[in-house]
């Protein structure tokens, strides 16, 4: 045998040695605690023994012959005598109030047990109870000697103040874990510290986690499911990130996020419970399920947060978790003055659109609501304000738009040119020219229209996400925020509802007039791609915008109403003051068997119509070889 394997066979006798100790001396020391519980155990039923047995001699027939009747007593479920008696302790209830919030806390858990935003209502005028009674779990999860989980425990209230409450849950080892909320002035914000006092010896030195689970059944608040499932989700949130990130909106959804996360956001369309990590969250779970409209509790879905959260025990007697708790409703500038990126929750749409939204639309939006009330008037003088900004891009369109419909003989002639299907590329390229000697640029015309959708689309993101139009009432709406319905039907019907939307309906009328306006004297004999245009355009537009607008906000479908008339009026104004059909046939006659000057669209025209007359002669070639 060699030095090396004399060394390695020492060594091992050594380890052997050790382990053997050490599993002895563990041992032993289970077999102390285990003796001093039982001793405990024995002296606690010898009192209660000597207790019962007093009492039966005082009163002996209230009591049965404890020789002849085995009494059964419930087993002990906590090793810890203080955490068995905080298991069997009764409920209590206590309230932290502001001028904006009042939020009931339950000794079970040491958690919120109901929160009422004060300033609001439900659709149905009552108390706006974001958590409901008994709706909402918020429990620690952690090893302390046995596993615990704090929802199963009475803790007990150690501090009471107008603004601050505190519970605590004792050990036996002289160690104590607190829950400590605060609701901060004038303020939706309640915040929240969770202390791990004295409990070196409680808490094993390698458990470095501590799993909290978030359970939170949202009720429903708003008018109508479609709309109120439709911008309900949960956000969560990376530090540093421009942004959160969305799961869910309108539909259940689950997600593992494995990496460190600063905040999440349980949002219904209008309100939302945030919970922020100031050392951020490890780790978790999110699930969002959404439950049906017919729900018999009237909740709109369930939404769970299985988070885990690292303690930094570089003191190990005393260590603790910050968080903050916001119940409050989703409004931009209350959002955003906590500095969280709490306002990103709110849907205004892409950085194009979103950047429209937060620094023209939100800014005319706040600066008339300082001097009028009416938000159906405040609708009215943005879109005015809107269309007189956009007007330069518009005006080009709609002069082009004009000028073409002028050409209407012209382009009549040119159809009955080229009536014959090979002859589509000489009608485009002839109709080309005859565009240009009448001074007309028709992409010129539709690239200004192009850039006012952007604004189109921040309205439609605008309007529905904003809290300032709920239940604000305008003529017969009584709710900007949700639909308008002039006829209930009592009955679900595919597609449209269960109801009729005036403002959707007159929406959709004034499009279709719209329309109607802008291509009747458009040419489409013999074209059908026109045709085609023409029909979508005019019919299944409008149509379709009813059928999406029926269900959502009214103030949005109030404000397309608005801006179709408004687009029909500046379209009349232009046509009767600026577009003058004489002058223009009088100027492409002018133009007659002048050159004209060719666009390098026109000459990439010309060229792909030599390949495709190049290639018909080909295959006439081969078709006379077969």
């Amino acid at each position: 045998m060699d030095k090396n394997s004399i060394i390695g066979f020492v060594l091992m006798g050594l380890i052997l040695v050790g382990f053997t100790f050490y599993q002895s001396r563990r041992f032993k020391n289970q077999a102390e605690l285990q003796a001093q519980q039982d001793s405990i155990a024995m002296v606690e039923s010898l009192a209660r023994m000597a207790e019962d047995s007093v009492l039966r001699a005082q009163n002996p027939g209230a009591y049965v012959n404890l020789d002849t009747v085995e009494q059964v007593r419930p087993a002990s479920i906590y090793k810890d005598s203080l955490l068995e008696t905080a298991h069997n302790s009764e409920e209590n209830f206590y309230t932290l109030s502001n001028e904006l919030l009042e939020v009931s806390f339950t000794t079970r858990g040491a958690q919120p047990y109901s929160a009422n935003i004060k300033d609001y209502k439900t659709y149905s005028q009552e108390d706006l109870l974001l958590i409901k009674p008994g709706q909402f779990q918020y429990a620690l999860s952690l090893y302390a000697g046995e596993y615990i989980k704090t929802t199963d425990f009475i803790f007990e209230l150690a501090e009471k103040t107008d603004t601050t409450i505190a519970f605590r849950l004792c050990f036996a080892g002289g160690g104590y874990l607190e829950q400590k909320y605060w609701l901060r002035p004038g303020s939706y914000m309640l915040d929240n510290k969770i202390s791990f006092v004295g409990m070196e010896d409680i808490i094993p030195r390698n458990v470095n986690v501590v799993d909290i689970d978030y359970a939170l059944t949202v009720p429903r608040l708003e008018k109508g499911y479609k709309n109120e499932s439709q911008y309900s989700k949960i956000d969560y949130y990376f530090s540093g990130e421009k942004k959160p990130v969305e799961l869910g909106r309108g539909r259940s959804a689950s997600k593992r996020i494995d990496s460190k996360l600063s905040w999440f956001a349980f949002q219904q369309q209008f309100f939302s419970t945030i919970f922020r990590s100031k050392a951020e969250y490890a780790s978790g779970d999110l699930t969002v399920d959404f439950l049906k409209e017919d729900d018999p509790d009237h909740n709109l879905m369930t939404c769970e947060a299985k988070m885990r959260a690292e303690l930094d025990r570089a003191n190990p007697s005393d260590f603790s978790l910050d968080y903050e708790i916001y119940i409050g409703p989703n409004h931009f500038n209350t959002l955003k003055e906590y500095d969280q990126k709490y306002e990103k929750i709110i849907p205004l749409g892409g950085w194009l659109v979103g950047w429209f939204t937060r620094f023209v639309i939100i800014p005319l939006f706040n600066f008339f609501h300082r001097f009028i009330d009416n938000f159906g008037i405040i609708i009215l003088l943005m879109t005015i304000v809107i269309k007189i900004v956009v007007m330069p891009l518009t005006n080009k369109s709609y002069l082009s738009s004009a000028k073409m419909s002028a050409l209407k003989p012209e382009l009549e002639k040119l159809n009955e040119k080229y009536s014959k299907q090979e002859d589509a590329m000489k009608k485009q390229q002839a109709t080309m020219d005859l565009y240009k000697k009448a001074g007309i640029s028709p992409m010129g015309g539709c690239l200004p229209t192009l850039l006012t959708f952007p604004i189109l689309w921040a309205m439609f993101r605008f309007f529905p996400a904003s809290i300032e139009l709920r239940q604000q009432s305008f003529l017969w709406c009584q709710d900007l925020s949700a639909y308008d319905s002039i006829i209930d039907y009592g009955t679900r019907i595919p597609i449209l509802g269960d109801h009729l939307s005036l403002f959707a309906l007159l929406m959709a009328v004034t499009m279709w007039l719209y329309s109607k306006m802008t291509m009747s004297n458009q040419p489409t004999a013999g074209d059908p791609n026109a045709a085609s245009m023409k029909f979508m355009t005019l019919w299944m537009m409008p149509i379709m915008m009813f059928f999406i607008c029926n269900s959502l906000s009214a103030a949005l479908s109030y404000y397309y109403l608005l801006s179709n008339l408004f687009m029909m009026l500046q379209n009349w104004i232009l046509k009767k003051f600026f577009v003058h059909p004489e002058e223009i046939l009088e100027k492409v006659r002018k133009a007659e068997g002048k050159p004209v000057p060719k666009s390098k669209w026109q000459l990439r025209l010309e060229e792909a119509q030599k390949m495709q007359q190049q290639q018909l002669r080909e295959q006439q070639k081969k078709q006379g070889r077969r």
